[in-house]
């Protein structure tokens, strides 16, 4: 077995370079022109962005040992999981401003584009900021446990544009054409610079995202203060988002415990995060939760809720055909 990896910069880029050139492969290959991703393509891609997090797993715990591997699986499965919350909600941006199917590949690539810059300067940020005041971990856990509470009974996801500040501003700085102009994201209007409902919508994804990822960067940070582990739990994750949306986007609505799952899961991190064993002060009480049960926690939680989903949906319609049939003799 080799010996231990050490992480230099030449790995970060690395890591960076090879990103950037699947998604270069995917928008100037595979989706070059605007079509419609189909349920077995969302599929496949989401099989192999899956398949190519675990080979990166299996490569972590060959030169860098289980206990990364497990760190990065564990984030991973909570940045994957809460991202199926920030699907609902794309969904609903994408019903807004009625953009058809054959664009929204595009809007995402250029979305997740976005959020990847912001997630790596907001790990960067975090990184340092836990590096100089370790007691900010103590911050970030109590922000978590709130942010689970105010999930769980929060209401219906909604989506408004005119209460978004960014999109409020980008009303007043630039024309907004009232209709789509195919898959153009910026045009003109007599020889003026002009923004489409796409950018409009883009910049709601964008802003969207980064009040999830207030959520999401701080939950992996409870698993790990390795920013390498971090940054690529979340980048896969990320990656793994369009094929996702367009596998769930029509049946998300059936997980109805899946925001309960959710809660409960950054509860738990946020929980996890309060207790953490390191060397702080103040020395409050202080336990060690393993990763390999965080792992199993985080992932019980959102099999239990996806699983109790779905069995509802299918009684709920059992039950739907049967009344319909004692209607209908």
């Amino acid at each position: 077995m080799p010996g231990f990896v050490e992480i230099t910069p030449w790995h970060w880029a690395g890591f960076v370079l090879c990103v950037l050139i699947f998604l270069a492969l995917d928008l100037g290959l595979f989706h070059r022109r605007a079509r419609v991703v189909q349920f077995k393509e969302a599929v496949a891609w989401s099989g192999f962005w899956f398949g190519l997090a675990m080979v990166f797993a299996a490569g972590l715990a060959h030169w860098r040992g289980r206990e990364e591997s497990i760190q990065f699986t564990t984030g991973y499965l909570i940045e994957l999981s809460l991202s199926l919350d920030n699907v609902l909600v794309i969904a609903l941006i994408f019903a807004w401003f009625r953009i058809p199917v054959k664009y929204q590949h595009r809007l995402l690539f250029w979305g997740i584009l976005g959020a990847l810059v912001m997630r790596g300067a907001m790990i960067a940020a975090g990184a340092e900021l836990i590096q100089k005041f370790d007691w900010v971990l103590y911050i970030f856990g109590v922000f978590l446990v709130f942010t689970g509470v105010k999930m769980l009974f929060a209401g219906k996801e909604t989506v408004e544009p005119e209460k978004n500040l960014a999109v409020r501003l980008a009303r007043k700085l630039f024309a907004v054409t009232p209709e789509i102009k195919g898959q153009n994201i910026f045009t003109r209007i007599d020889g003026r610079f002009a923004l489409t409902p796409l950018a409009v919508a883009l910049l709601l994804i964008e802003t969207t995202d980064l009040i999830f990822a207030l959520d999401s960067v701080p939950a992996v940070f409870s698993i790990t203060r390795n920013a390498f582990i971090v940054f690529t739990s979340n980048v896969f994750a990320i990656l793994g988002l369009r094929s996702l949306y367009f596998l769930l986007a029509g049946a998300i609505g059936c997980f109805r415990y899946l925001k309960i799952g959710l809660s409960v899961v950054l509860v738990f991190v946020g929980v996890k995060m309060l207790l953490d064993p390191h060397d702080h002060e103040p020395k409050w009480f202080q336990a060690e939760i393993p990763t390999g049960v965080s792992l199993m926690t985080v992932a019980t939680i959102i099999l239990i809720a996806v699983v109790l989903s779905v069995m509802v949906t299918e009684r709920e319609k059992r039950t739907g055909v049967a009344n319909r049939d004692q209607r209908n003799p």
